[in-house]
């Protein structure tokens, strides 16, 4: 698998869930839990430049 891949896979999941969240009022409710998914990126974002380097 391709880093550009990995990073369009990432980026369409995360968005999908974002919008769910929206969707269901998920995201006013929980504005504290915010930092998780930018961590999380930040840590698969290290693990496909290990993975996958140019």
């Amino acid at each position: 698998m391709k880093k550009r891949t990995f990073d369009l896979i990432f980026i369409i999941t995360s968005t999908a869930i974002l919008i769910t969240l929206s969707e269901y009022g998920l995201l006013e409710t929980y504005m504290s839990f915010s930092l998780i998914p930018v961590l999380i990126a930040y840590k698969l974002g290290q693990y496909s430049e290990r993975k996958f380097p140019k």
